[in-house]
């Protein structure tokens, strides 16, 4: 299978062209905002360093939240466009889990990997993950004192807002990691997860409603 793979959702931006079991191009840009800008020129290079079109494409595949309400939106939106225009199907995969799945076995252990990331608000995004990577729990949005609670044995806590939980634990310690995803690990769990019919739809993952409302309609 050859797919592409492409991340906005937190605070980096990256693409990933995966065929055959590896990857053949990436990029990956940690960055606070301007993920708009960055992504589409990532793409076009991966796939200029791939050597590959989009014809030769079995996939799309993009990461669906939770994250920033307008990060997620500039991955889904590219990722449909694309699709769209090459008559590609597209398979979600959302952050904890891509972020989980950075960290290889041997660092995992036997510890339970709690992914903690940054809402920009006083409560986590959060999930728990057994050693082997099977979820735990649900994807949650809750305070670090409660995200703390959901693990009560060793864990190793990974994400940008691990800081946050990890001193509220007695047995936990920090991954040697990035705290966001990367679209190469992406890209393979989305060919795993497209091979067992277990991809998630390229919708929005959000956890709350967007920071923006409309005012309240006026009388008509």
């Amino acid at each position: 299978m050859r797919l592409l793979a492409i991340d906005s959702a937190t605070s980096a931006c990256s693409a990933a062209l995966w065929a055959g079991g590896a990857v053949l191009a990436r990029r990956h840009r940690p960055m606070a905002r301007g993920q708009s800008e960055a992504l589409v020129p990532m793409i076009a290079e991966v796939m200029a360093d791939s050597g590959l079109s989009f014809a030769d494409l079995d996939l799309l595949a993009v990461t669906v939240g939770p994250g920033a309400f307008t990060g997620i939106r500039i991955g889904l939106a590219t990722a449909r466009g694309l699709a769209l225009a090459a008559g590609l199907p597209v398979a979600g995969i959302t952050t904890t889990e891509a972020v989980a799945a950075a960290v290889p076995p041997a660092e995992r252990g036997g510890r339970t990997v709690l992914v903690a990331l940054d809402s920009k608000r006083e409560d986590v995004w959060v999930q728990a993950f057994a050693p082997d990577l099977s979820a735990l729990c649900p994807i949650q949005s809750l305070a670090p004192e409660a995200a703390a609670a959901l693990v009560t044995g060793p864990a190793l806590v990974v994400g940008d807002a691990a800081g946050r939980v990890l001193p509220l634990m007695t047995d936990a310690l920090a991954a040697d990691r990035p705290g966001w995803p990367d679209a190469a690990v992406v890209a393979a769990l989305a060919a795993r997860r497209w091979a067992d019919g277990q991809a998630l739809p390229p919708e929005p993952l959000y956890l709350r409603p967007a920071d923006v409302t409309l005012p309240p309609a006026g009388p008509a």
